[in-house]
This record gives C-alpha cells, sequence and structure tokens, in this order.
C-alpha cells in the first residue's frame, strides 16, 4: 500500500500564504487529527469533496496556525488520491512548523516530483505531460508557457498516439496474416506498407523538425554580442537589458571575460553573451577572453556583430565577418548618432547578413532588431493552434530511433525480405515512441525524470 505523502508545495519565503499538500490513502485521516473548525472539532472526511474548510491546525493542544483546508477525494484529483492542501500563513517558521505537524500524525516527505510522479502512475497524466510540468514551472517567456500548457494539456501524447495507432494496426495485420495464411493473403501488401511507412515518417520528421524551434521556445536564444574593442558591444547589452551590467569605459579592452544575462523581447528569450573585444593582443588576459569569445560564437544560435560606423574596417573586422559565416548572424551598423566613417552600403556588399542601423547611446533601431530577430528564427508569429513542438531531448531522441526503425523498413521492402522482418522492426518504432508517452519505460528512467523536480511538485 502506497504511503502518505506530504510536503511544502509553494516557495519557502515571506509570502502572504503557503500550501502544505497531503496525497495518499490516509490524507484524509492526518488532516482529522490536526484540523479543528472554529467552532470545534469537524471530521473532514465526511465533508464533500472538492470543499474549503477554515479552522485551526493544533499538534495535540498547541495552536499551530489559523487555516483554510481544501479537501479532494480520489480520483477526481492531480495525484488520482485524495489530496488535502492546508493554505497556511506564508512565513518560513509557520509553513515549516505546519509540515511538521503533518509529519508527525501520519505522513512521510515527499521526495523531488513525487506528486507529478504519483500522477503518472495513476494514470492521471502520461509522461509527456508530466515533464510538461515541469516546463510550465521553469518557463521563462509567453512562448516556452503556451508550449507547455499545450503539451500538458496533451498535444504531444495525441500526435505519438495516432502515429502509433498506426503503425500498431500493420503490426497486427502482419501477425494475424502469418498466423492464418489462409485466410489473410498478403499478396501486394509491401507497397501498400511502404505507403504507410512513408506517411508515419512525414508526421514523425514534421516533429524532429519541430524540436531547434522547440529548444529556443523553452531555454531561448544562445546570443553572442562580438565586435572590436569600444564597438558598443557591452553598452547594447545594457541598454538591452534595461541597466548597467556591463562596464562602459573610453579604454579598450574594458570588457575580458563573459557576461551573461537573460532578456524577455517581446515573448522571446535572449541568453545574451557579452565578450571581449575581437583584436589582436598581446595582454595575456584580454587575450584569452578572446579566445573564448571566438569559441562560444562558434557555438551561438544567433551572432550579434556590432560595427563600429565611425571607424573604417581593419582586419579584426574581417576576422569577424570569418567567424560570421554559415551561422545565423545580425550586423549592428552602431553609433549611428555619429558621423559615419563606414559606408553601411559596405558592410551588405561584403557580407551575406542583414544589417541594422543601431545607436547605443540613442536607443535608436532596437525595433528593427527585435523583428529581424523574430522572422530570422520563426518566420514571423508562433502558433500554438495546431503546431507541436518538441521542446524535449528524450522526446527527438526517441522519434530519431522511430524513424530509423522504419527505415530498416523500408530497405526490408526493398529487399524483398519476408514479412516478420517488417514486424519487429515496426514493433521497435512503436516501443521508441511510447517512450516519449510512458508507454515504454523503465522503472530508472521514470525516477531519473521525477528526481529533477522540485519537492512539493
Amino acid at each position: 500500500m502506497l504511503s502518505t505523502i506530504a510536503a511544502i508545495s509553494t516557495a519557502v519565503s515571506s509570502a502572504g500564504i503557503g500550501i502544505i499538500r497531503i496525497s495518499g490513502p490516509d490524507a484524509m485521516n492526518v488532516i482529522d487529527r490536526i484540523y479543528r473548525s472554529k467552532g470545534g472539532k469537524k471530521r473532514i472526511k465526511e465533508m464533500q469533496s472538492h470543499t474549503i474548510h477554515y479552522g485551526y491546525i493544533y499538534d495535540e493542544e498547541t495552536l499551530i496556525d489559523e487555516v483554510l483546508v481544501m479537501i479532494m477525494k480520489a480520483p477526481k484529483t492531480f495525484t488520482g488520491e485524495d489530496t488535502v492542501e492546508i493554505d497556511c500563513h506564508g512565513g518560513i517558521y509557520t509553513c515549516k512548523k505546519v509540515l511538521e505537524t503533518v509529519l508527525k500524525h501520519g505522513a512521510r516527505t515527499a521526495s523531488p516530483g513525487e506528486f507529478t510522479k504519483r500522477a503518472f502512475l495513476n494514470g492521471r497524466l502520461d509522461l509527456s505531460q508530466a515533464e510538461a510540468v515541469m516546463d510550465v514551472i521553469q518557463a521563462k517567456n509567453d512562448y516556452a508557457l503556451k508550449s507547455s500548457m499545450e503539451q500538458l494539456k496533451g498535444s504531444v501524447k495525441k500526435s505519438i498516439v495516432e502515429i502509433r495507432r498506426k503503425i500498431l494496426y500493420h503490426i497486427a495485420y502482419i501477425e494475424s496474416a502469418l498466423d492464418d495464411p489462409e485466410h489473410i493473403c498478403l499478396d501486394g501488401y509491401p507497397d501498400e506498407l511502404m505507403e504507410v511507412v512513408k506517411q508515419v515518417q512525414t508526421d514523425i520528421d514534421k516533429l524532429i523538425s519541430s524540436a531547434d524551434d522547440g529548444k529556443i521556445i523553452q531555454e531561448g536564444i544562445k546570443t553572442v554580442i562580438l565586435g572590436k574593442p569600444n564597438a558598443g558591444k557591452s553598452s547594447l547589452l545594457n541598454v538591452l537589458v534595461g541597466s548597467e551590467k556591463a562596464i562602459v569605459t573610453d579604454i579598450a579592452g574594458t570588457t575580458r571575460d563573459i557576461l551573461e544575462e537573460y532578456i524577455n523581447l517581446n515573448g522571446l528569450t535572449l541568453k545574451l553573451i557579452d565578450t571581449a573585444g575581437i583584436r589582436d593582443t598581446e595582454d595575456a588576459v584580454e587575450k584569452i577572453g578572446v579566445d573564448r569569445a571566438i569559441h562560444i560564437a562558434r557555438e551561438a544560435d544567433l551572432i550579434l556583430y556590432v560595427a563600429d560606423s565611425s571607424r573604417a574596417l581593419d582586419e579584426d573586422d574581417y576576422n569577424i565577418l570569418e567567424i560570421l559565416k554559415g551561422k545565423k548572424a545580425i550586423i549592428l551598423y552602431n553609433k549611428t548618432d555619429l558621423e559615419p566613417v563606414l559606408p553601411r552600403i559596405e558592410l551588405a556588399r561584403i557580407s551575406d547578413h542583414p544589417v541594422i542601423p543601431v545607436s547605443a547611446k540613442e536607443e535608436t533601431g532596437l525595433k528593427d532588431l527585435e523583428e529581424s530577430i523574430r522572422n530570422m528564427f520563426f518566420e514571423g508569429e508562433l502558433s500554438f493552434n495546431d503546431e507541436v513542438y518538441i521542446t524535449n531531448m528524450r522526446h527527438k531522441e526517441a522519434l530519431m530511433e522511430a524513424r530509423e526503425s522504419l527505415n530498416q523498413v523500408i530497405n526490408s521492402i526493398d529487399r524483398m525480405m519476408p514479412e516478420d522482418f517488417f514486424s519487429i522492426d515496426l514493433m521497435n518504432a512503436y516501443e521508441s515512441l511510447g517512450r516519449i508517452i510512458g508507454e515504454s519505460v523503465g522503472e530508472d528512467l521514470v525516477n531519473e525524470i521525477f528526481s529533477k523536480f522540485c519537492t512539493g511538485k
């Protein structure tokens, strides 16, 4: 029999309200041992489900706190078990004292993610929905939240279940034909199966191709700011962040290390990385900074090259332009508040990347930068109405394994192999997809996934 678990489900802080969650077969008995209504003792487990009750938490005869108690009886709860939530005053000491009282009277401390794990084990959520719970909590922008909420509602599950249904039909058909060849004929069947497998692969490819956008939605666009010393990189960072995060001086080479900041750009998250100015230098410390800048630029999703319009291009600029080749990049034609020395048309001529006039000093050109980034990554607005975005690397790996198994089916058909070969690889694809929703997954993986959750979730 499962034990009854409890944990603080809100951040432990000086907030106005804290919530202690209890779930399990003995949840109603636990709360009955410590709760008293305003008029005296009232047995919670006799009350109607999904109701809220005002009263007090006592440890024996010691008053702990004034509370609201919400009771939710199985199976219509998040975990599928009897669940109680105690809304108490939100002080750190108060929350811990209420939890200690709950634990003293019959519950045990929940492990990280155990409430959501129980929801999965009790069939309230599939594994992709359970993982979406943590994605909702960790969402950094509007798009990440919308994507996570769609997954929590079952968008990934729906797509995977439909693909698996098509595969399972043909696994069953082949097995039936092999068991009863007198009544089920497989003449011409390989051609029919080929069409089905190619269509399923198209469906899988669409999900795999969404993973790059999904990663950016969830984690943000890793954006590296490059440029020569004093080109205005740190000033640009400060403008985008909205505060003086980077030191700005007239002395070349001020920035020597990596400086990272997250910003929200109208619904998109950018992980901005300011770097040392790119130049040939004899200073050992600055050289390390330059080498780091070049290295991190190669791993970036986006490079913002800040070009100083008040200075002519030199060898350092051409070295930076070389780094930009084959990368998503935007050239920022900076210091437009000064008399230009470098013609903007020259930058456009020698580079394939968009050139946007900006002034970090006067904070101009930022709207054009925002629009350019949005179009570069998402070709305009993102829609979550019909589109499913894969944001979890585990899901992408399972999809790629399924696709490879379907490739083996195609190879077997081309080589006119026996039909039982088709069935083996179809089953491998079916099981790979099942890992996404938790239908073909081992206990160790389940434990690993939920161990990454915070306690109380």
